[in-house]
């Protein structure tokens, strides 16, 4: 019986190698620190993800309408 490699993933915060799988609860993160720290750049719109810019409040419409 051979036994799959388990498939290793760099930490998008540090570049750690981390175990894809139930070893490595904050995958793809190596720890919970380096997951806040990623939550963080999201919540300070640090990072985006590119698309067209959003429109809804300089268009003149309005929920109120």
């Amino acid at each position: 019986m051979s036994k799959e490699s388990p498939t290793i993933v760099k930490c998008p915060q540090c570049g750690i190698p981390v175990v894809w799988g139930e070893v490595s609860p904050y995958r793809p993160f190596c720890s919970k620190k380096c997951q806040l720290i990623d939550l963080g750049e999201w919540a300070d719109e640090e990072k985006r993800i590119p698309g067209a810019p959003d429109m809804s409040d300089s268009d003149g419409w309005s929920e109120d309408h």
